[in-house]
């Protein structure tokens, strides 16, 4: 069952991590779809602006094309080289007016989105007659040679449009034709803000798609957890109950054979000896019986049914019917209290003992010690033992539920792992403790401390 469970963890694990992979390559596929439409809406805003400028200011695109005209017949003449005209193309003086023109139109027209821009130089081309073609300079878009605008670089600027601009003219009785080439490229300020504004609804649905998968995943698991926990726990109940009646019936079993011994009937004192071990076996087993529906094996949920008794004879009494079940153990008693008055539940308790003992005998233990005394105002019940001992880390887990002292990767003694998880909720329920000290092949001694 544990391994289905774990089984079915894993197989839902992965089942949300692809569902998370596939609403993010969503989100992505339409954060890409967002980007590409914000940048064709830019474009279409920007190409309202004219290719050559003109309508920006027509004087400025005059003298631009008049300083072009006139490199490149000083370039025909060879009075400039070509370095000298492309120094001469970039360090215009109408650079930074054209620029300043070019800003003020974006923000008049784009009033809601922050521009920068940048007009860069790629091609600066002469053809003389049926020559060959004169590439003064072509290169890639390098901000270095920018012709207009404030970018500082082209890493995160988009491409708007390419212009190619042509100059005809004539020197020397030839003709000649000039060709340009430039691109704009413009950068957005915070456009991933603005595209994350846009996939706003988007974001918060795929989100909560998320969350609502995840939640109902923990949901799902936690409620999958708490039922073979439940299933658990009535199982191990049930269990943990036949176990309890095993005592009894192992003592009325052979108490009834005792009877049957004719020199026993004959004394009238082991008779009535036996016969109120029968009487107590068969209460008890009647008790075991009235709980199985009550008890939950919990501190909170155990019902007491405190009387004043005298706890040395009630001790005894657990002393005398244990040693009828397991003759051989020798079971010792070292009471340094006398007629001690306490109010407990004796059919819980009997049982806690019970277990405590049984323990000692599935470990190992041919030889128990019960001691009594008084520890400030506190009635301190040990039982000591010499069977294998308990390692100093795990001595804490030992009042844990289900919890099983194992040696190595084996369990060689059967139980459920309920006794002394049942002896501490009872000893607590008791407003008392239980504690445990022991020493790996030199035995175990728990110590029971009841409020006197």
């Amino acid at each position: 069952m544990k391994q289905r469970i774990n089984l079915l963890i894993a197989f839902s694990v992965v089942a949300l991590i692809v569902l998370s992979a596939v609403q993010c390559y969503l989100v992505k596929t339409t954060y890409d779809y967002k980007v590409a439409q914000f940048h064709t809406e830019i474009k279409n805003e920007i190409a309202k602006i004219s290719n050559d400028y003109s309508d920006i200011d027509s004087v400025i695109v005059s003298k631009k094309e008049a300083l072009y005209k006139q490199l490149s017949e000083n370039y025909l003449q060879g009075k400039n080289t070509r370095p000298e005209v492309k120094s001469y193309i970039l360090d215009n003086e109408y650079n930074d007016v054209l620029t300043q023109k070019i800003q003020r139109k974006f923000q008049r027209d784009l009033p809601n989105i922050k521009i920068d821009f940048a007009i860069v130089l790629n091609k600066f081309v002469l053809y003389q007659n049926a020559k060959k073609a004169d590439t003064i300079f072509s290169e890639k878009p390098f901000i270095k040679n920018k012709l207009y605008g404030n970018l500082a670089s082209l890493n995160h600027a988009f491409l708007i449009r390419n212009y190619v601009g042509t100059t005809n003219g004539t020197y020397q009785n030839q003709e000649y034709k000039l060709l340009t080439e430039d691109s704009m490229y413009v950068s957005v300020i915070d456009w991933e803000m603005i595209i994350l504004r846009r996939m706003t609804f988007v974001l918060i649905l795929s989100l909560l798609s998320i969350v609502t998968i995840i939640t109902l995943f923990i949901i799902a698991i936690k409620a999958l957890i708490k039922q073979k926990k439940v299933n658990d726990i009535k199982t191990d109940f049930i269990n943990n109950i036949t176990h309890e009646l095993k005592t009894p019936l192992t003592t009325l079993g052979i108490s009834t054979k005792i009877l049957e011994r004719k020199d026993i009937r004959d004394n009238d004192e082991n008779f009535n000896a036996i016969i109120n071990t029968i009487s107590r076996q068969n209460n008890r087993l009647q008790n075991l019986i009235d709980q199985v529906m009550a008890n939950s094996l919990a501190e909170s949920g155990i019902e007491l049914q405190k009387e004043k008794i005298e706890t040395e004879d009630f001790l005894l009494t657990i002393v005398n019917d244990f040693k009828i079940t397991y003759p051989k153990i020798d079971l010792q008693t070292d009471f340094q209290t006398q007629k001690t008055i306490l109010v407990l539940d004796k059919f819980h308790l009997t049982t806690a003992f019970l277990n405590v003992l049984e323990n000692a005998v599935k470990y190992g233990s041919n030889k128990i010690t019960i001691k009594t005394r008084l520890v400030q105002n506190q009635f301190s019940i040990s039982i000591e033992d010499d069977g294998i001992g308990i390692e100093k880390n795990k001595q804490s887990l030992l009042f844990e539920k289900f919890y099983r002292v194992a040696q190595g990767n084996l369990h060689n003694t059967k139980g459920l792992g309920l006794g002394l998880y049942y002896v501490a909720q009872i000893i607590k329920a008791h407003q008392g403790t239980v504690s445990v000290v022991s020493d790996l092949g030199k035995g175990t001694q728990f110590t029971i401390l009841l409020k006197v």
